[in-house]
């Protein structure tokens, strides 16, 4: 087979309006492939791209991102968005601190660093020490920090690193007080973490099988992961088969250790069901665990969520949504385990529970309330000690601290607020700002407010707006309309670089709450998922048509986005909308609703989404699969689709497929362009470069595509408040 490089030249014909008629899109080759789905015959022109390192797909890669960039770099704004992303994004980034053997331990990113530099230091005001720069570890900063794990006298940590955006891990061990990596190195890990033994000798960990030989590890299904125990200074070879199920491929298993050493608490999941097993090990005494003690089946009904929170001897505490679908606390005594002897610590509340910890012998829940942060403490036995309050309307995106600790900090963050690390004082009762950004960026020209508005079956949804004060109500301001829905992932209030040059630039950004996610609890995922996924789209567009009637924009100034599970969203909207927006950014998008568990994980997403494998669940998913529902002559608006060669979560061959069938199908003016990252992945540890490189052109195409008129006096700044 010729490739394209062989059969045609690509050209670009640019005019100064860089209108869709002045571009040739590379051609794509139709092929014949046709499945047969319980009957009804389903063409798959594009299967071809899905083999993504075959010469024909590189070269069609190459010619795409030769059309796309020659069309970015004729705009004439897309320098001054650069520059102001870069000055908006140098400046010191905090992690929350954590603690362990009386070291302290954090992650900081000085500004425009690639990735974030793990720090250690001694005391709170000791000088802190690099302990590990995942910038060293390669030249464009394309591998990154993925697991952390500290054994529990502080000395020995384990880490994880990926490369180029890859689920793929490699753990490495490091003596803390020295900073040198130990000989020991581990591979073909993937969704594990490190759990030591409390002697230190080693820790559990997950792994898959490595990939059969000629087998490409960022496509191949992964089945079939097995816990295994580590011994410092072993090869990985000898390494310690602890538990695995062969009777269920599909498994997969996190470990933690009890705070106390004395447990091995297995998380025994299924895809991305929210419901999970959960098993343990009796490990005997802490500093001589017995890894060949049993398994023990504690909560093997598969019926609820459970997360381990910590024990007291042989009694457990979860956090779970069996009979609360908004969440509880919960004591469940290994020795006695029925339901019937479930002890209740913190009953159901009207507002989700969003997550739970243990720190200095207290509860430390957080609460979503309308999509927004709330914490709340309350004793062991459960009577509530309060609130903590919070700066404003926001999240709290990180907690931390143990059992014993007389301290916890917590990360808050909001659209308008940057990233701001708290200390809360269990003694005094008070928390006081631990790490303030300074950032070159002045919020009080803006604000941001909440309101609700109600999709097409009437359910209420909530609606976050954030834009300059004053705004008319005229139809007029550029708005970028950013969702989710589903996985019963929240959106919440968050702080984003990218979001204050779009403010800057005077459009207005809105973050919708949909059906499919947590922000009220299990019933209000559930309402979003399976056959009820329309549902979510439906909340989509309504958030839109909402946006339109009260006047804050109009359709040619309105652009939508979303990423992963909301580029399928983004998809599946412009095919049923087409006329109701006026540009789109679906990125890494899950684009192909047939064959999407095919390749690497893709087959845990069958409990939210289906499969057309199962002859009740292939017509829904086939007819809003974004793949297959375009029409041909259809007036698309601008699109501009973002992936990464080595996204091996939602593999590129779905942003592929779906390019080159939307590039044809297009009946209006509209350009329908992809840009496809190299040496990246789904997004996790993407270096800062890359970032901002990817973020400058999807506002200089959507200040392009919305006739935006940037203002003409730079943006104001001044040093943040505390």
């Amino acid at each position: 087979m010729d490739t394209l490089k062989t059969l045609i030249p690509v050209t670009l014909l640019m005019s100064s309006t860089l209108n869709a008629q002045s571009i040739t899109y590379p051609p794509a080759r139709k092929g014949d492939v046709v499945d047969d789905y319980h009957g009804t015959k389903v063409g798959d022109p594009y299967r071809w791209l899905e083999d993504v390192d075959s010469p024909e797909t590189r070269s069609w890669v190459e010619a795409e991102n030769r059309v796309t960039f020659a069309y970015l770099q004729q705009i004439p704004e897309r320098e001054r968005i650069r520059t102001r992303l870069t000055q908006l994004w140098d400046y010191p980034k905090y992690g929350a601190p954590f603690k362990k053997g009386g070291r302290y331990f954090f992650f900081k990113n000085a500004g425009l660093q690639n990735q974030a530099v793990l720090y250690k230091q001694n005391s709170l005001t000791a000088q802190p020490e690099v302990l590990l720069d995942p910038n060293t570890l390669s030249p464009d900063g394309t591998v990154a920090l993925s697991t952390l794990a500290l054994a529990e006298d502080g000395g020995t940590m384990v880490y994880g690193t990926s490369g180029s955006g890859s689920d793929w891990q490699e753990f490495r061990v490091r003596d803390v007080a020295t900073g040198k990596d130990r000989p020991d190195h581990l591979k073909w890990i993937k969704f594990s973490g490190a759990a030591w033994t409390y002697d230190g000798a080693g820790f559990f960990y997950s792994r898959y099988p490595e990939p059969a030989a000629g087998a490409d590890p960022l496509l191949e299904v992964n089945r079939n992961q097995k816990v295994y125990y580590h011994r410092l200074g072993t090869d990985q070879s000898a390494d310690r088969l602890v538990y695995e199920r062969p009777d269920h491929p599909d498994w997969g298993f996190g470990v933690e250790v009890s705070a106390d050493g004395r447990y091995a608490v297995y998380q025994v999941w299924l895809g991305t069901d929210r419901r999970n097993r959960v098993y343990y090990q009796d490990l005997g005494d802490a500093k001589r665990p017995k890894l060949d003690a049993p398994v023990v089946r504690l909560l093997d009904d598969f019926d609820a969520s459970y997360g381990f929170l910590g024990n007291d001897g042989p009694v457990f505490y979860f956090q779970t949504d069996h009979t609360a679908p908004r969440g509880r606390v919960i004591a469940v005594d290994t020795r006695h385990p029925e339901q019937t002897t479930w002890r209740e610590i913190v009953a159901q509340a009207p507002d989700v529970l969003e997550g739970s910890q243990i720190i200095h012998d207290t509860f430390v829940l957080r609460y979503l309330h309308d999509a927004a942060s709330q914490l709340k403490l309350f004793t062991l036995d459960g009577k509530p000690m309060g609130d903590v309050a919070l700066p404003t309307l926001g999240s709290i995106a990180q907690v931390t601290g143990e059992r014993r600790d007389t301290e916890m900090f917590y990360a808050f963050t909001s659209f308008l607020y940057p990233t701001t690390i708290f200390r809360h004082d269990f003694a005094t009762g008070r928390s006081t700002v631990f790490k303030a950004p300074e950032i070159a960026f002045d919020p009080s020209p803006y604000e941001t407010i909440q309101v609700f508005y109600r999709s097409k079956d009437g359910t209420r949804a909530p609606l976050f707006l954030t834009y300059k004060k004053g705004l008319k109500k005229d139809g007029s301001n550029p708005t970028y309309l950013y969702a989710y829905g589903g996985f019963n992932i929240n959106m919440t209030p968050g702080f984003s670089i990218g979001v204050l040059d779009w403010l800057e630039m005077g459009g207005v950004y809105a973050q919708a709450v949909l059906r499919g996610g947590s922000e009220y609890g299990e019933e209000w995922h559930q309402a979003g998922m399976l056959d009820r996924k329309q549902n979510v789209f439906d909340d989509f567009i309504a958030a839109a048509e909402y946006l339109i009637a009260e006047g804050y924009t109009s359709t040619p100034k309105l652009a939508i986005g979303g990423g992963s599970n909301g580029g399928l969203l983004i998809g599946a909207v412009l095919n049923q909308r087409p006329d109701l927006f006026g540009a789109a950014l679906p990125a890494v998008g899950v684009m192909d609703m047939l064959r999407f568990h095919k390749f690497t994980i893709g087959w845990a997403w069958v409990t939210e989404y289906g499969s057309a494998d199962s002859v009740g669940q292939f017509p829904f998913l086939y007819k809003y699969s974004p793949l297959h529902n375009m029409k041909p002559g259809t007036r698309y608006p601008p699109v501009l689709i973002t992936t990464a060669d080595h996204d091996d979560r939602v593999v590129p061959g779905h942003s592929f497929k779906y390019t080159a069938a939307l590039q044809a199908t297009q009946g209006g003016p509209a350009p329908v362009l992809i840009r496809i990252e190299t040496k990246a992945g789904h997004g996790a540890g993407k270096p800062t470069a890359k970032i901002i490189e990817e973020q400058t052109d999807r506002w200089a195409f959507l200040v392009h595509n919305l006739h935006m008129q940037l203002p003409v006096a730079p943006p104001a700044t001044q040093a943040p408040r505390p």
